[in-house]
């Protein structure tokens, strides 16, 4: 096949159909005609010449030409495609590295293996400016609702069309055991969409929490203006969900209008999640409040926080457990993944056994260490003592209010609680040393002797291996795994130090060993509180 006159528009008009077809940009198929006759001349003249080929817009008239780059001594390497700056004299005029010479060459007459090498290029891009084009079509809708026909199920999971495409519903993400027939209509949520090797690949999920976010939105006009807002979603697909919604105009119920006459909105939700029973509940910013709105039906008769461990202990009445739990643990479940905080359920007997143990355990201590007996350790206890340090530190005034102590007495005990403080120091001290702790450890400012102890044991001995520590390594933490939640102990979290704290004894140690400029602290310091005051 040679480009002649008489099929120069043949060009055109093939490119223009072949785009029409794939209801993609004619100048992506003349793009490919090009680079496949480019490499037909290659072929033709030789692979190391650089062979290029423009293709007329207009007449479909193609050009062949050789391309020659101007390069470095050093860099040339091909005197088919390139000049050195002395060679390039004979042909260009002052030439410099970079400048090029464009020489029309004949153009080729196709064979049939050159032929059928040029098809395969075309129908090659062609297929990318297809994948492109469905992939451009579907990444800015991630995260919304898509209506797809069924087309098949393969190995459980769900192959559907979407239009330009195909997308795939995972039987992981199906409702229960959802069963799907070719031609069926299904709504979806667009989870994810990624450009792969094979194509883009359009993922569906109808479990996740997003997918009952989007239904309500559609269903509840009040989100969708904005009036009201989705806080939290958490969901057991196909049996049971909760849904915390809040309301900007104090003049609307969230859960009234989510809720929607006789049921009709939340309905409609059901329906579509295949009765699935959902809770709709006030968010609240107090934490304790929401949790005890969370757990609706059960009631509430005591919440306990602790924000720096993420978790929550909550006291029902006996009778109340079970509904509190729910069956097969689902009701607790739920709250936990909706306020995002680990949920232990106590009843009301079980506390007090514990607060007994513990009243108990504190008892003991000051019997044992300040030489007490048990009717006046109580008494330090039954007044909110709950350690040493507090008794050995604390304002004498403090201990002169309960029963019975006057000043001697209040100083003798200050003066026990200090000795046997002092000789446990001195005991974590020797261990210390023993296990091989540095003088710039000890010394350092904010550490205790029994906090050193710790440290050696765990390996840590120097300053410089303080200042390598993670804060999490030091004061614990929690790590999300496949969406649970697993410990991380930390060498100092028994002595009950935050995060924060941990983060700034390890920038204190890395700014005394000269690794981080006081300066830049300073610097990052304001940066974030100017983010701060902008966001707010």
């Amino acid at each position: 096949m040679a480009i002649t006159s008489a099929n120069q528009l043949e060009l055109l008009q093939t490119a223009e159909a072949v785009a029409r077809e794939k209801n993609i940009d004619p100048g992506l198929v003349v793009e490919a005609m090009e680079e496949s006759l480019a490499r037909a001349a290659k072929s033709r003249y030789g692979a190391e010449m650089d062979i290029r080929v423009s293709i007329d817009r207009k007449t479909g008239r193609a050009t062949f030409t050789r391309v020659r780059t101007v390069v470095d001594e050093e860099e040339y390497e091909n005197y088919q495609s390139q000049f050195t700056v002395e060679t390039a004299k004979g042909y260009i005029e002052d030439p410099k590295v970079g400048d090029t010479l464009v020489e029309q060459v004949p153009p080729v007459e196709l064979g049939r293996i050159a032929a059928q090498s040029a098809k395969q290029v075309i129908l090659q891009k062609v297929r990318e400016a297809e994948r492109d084009k469905q992939y451009e079509e579907f990444k800015d809708r991630a995260g919304t609702i898509i209506n797809a026909m069924v087309k098949r199920e393969e190995y459980g999971n769900v192959i559907v069309d979407v239009g330009s495409g195909e997308a795939i519903l995972r039987r992981n993400e199906k409702i229960g055991r959802e069963a799907y027939r070719p031609n069926d209509r299904i709504r979806c949520y667009i989870k994810d969409v990624r450009r792969e090797q094979r194509g883009p690949q359009i993922f569906l999920s109808r479990t996740a929490p997003e997918f009952m976010a989007e239904l309500f939105k559609m269903e509840v006009p009040e989100i969708y203006e904005g009036i009201i807002e989705i806080k939290a979603v958490a969901r057991d697909p196909g049996s049971r969900a909760k849904i915390a919604v809040i309301s900007y105009d104090s003049g609307i119920d969230p859960v009234g209008a989510c809720v929607g006459m006789r049921g009709s909105r939340v309905q409609a939700v059901v329906n579509e999640l295949q009765g699935e029973k959902i809770d709709i509940i006030p968010w609240n910013e107090d934490m304790p409040t929401f949790l005890v709105n969370a757990l609706q039906p059960a009631e509430v008769s005591k919440v306990v926080l602790d924000e720096e461990a993420g978790k929550i202990e909550v006291v029902v009445p006996d009778e109340q457990l079970s509904l509190a739990i729910g069956r097969r643990g689902q009701n607790v479940r739920l709250a936990s993944m909706l306020t995002g905080l680990d949920i232990d359920i106590l009843t009301e007997e079980e506390e007090s056994k514990r607060r007994q143990a513990e009243f108990e355990v504190r008892t003991k201590l000051f019997m044992d260490t300040l030489d007490l007996d048990e009717f006046f350790a109580q008494l330090l206890v039954s007044e909110g003592f709950t350690n040493l340090e507090e008794v050995a530190y604390v304002d004498a005034e403090e201990l002169l209010v309960i029963e019975g102590v006057d000043d001697d007495t209040a100083g003798e005990l200050q003066a026990r609680a200090r000795d046997y403080l002092e000789a446990q120091n001195a005991k974590a001290l020797d261990r210390a040393r023993e296990l091989g702790a540095e003088d710039s450890l000890i010394e350092f400012e904010g550490l205790t002797p029994q906090m050193v102890e710790a440290l050696a044991e765990d390996d840590v001995k120097t300053l410089e291996d303080f200042a390598t520590c993670a804060d999490w390594e030091l004061a614990g933490g929690w790590t999300i795994v496949n969406g649970e939640r697993h410990k991380d102990e930390g060498t100092l979290e028994k002595f009950d130090i935050s995060l924060e704290e941990a983060q700034n004894m390890i920038m204190t140690a890395r700014v005394m060993l000269g690794w981080v400029d006081p300066d830049d602290l300073v610097s990052d310091a304001d940066d974030a509180d100017m983010h701060e005051e902008a966001e707010a």
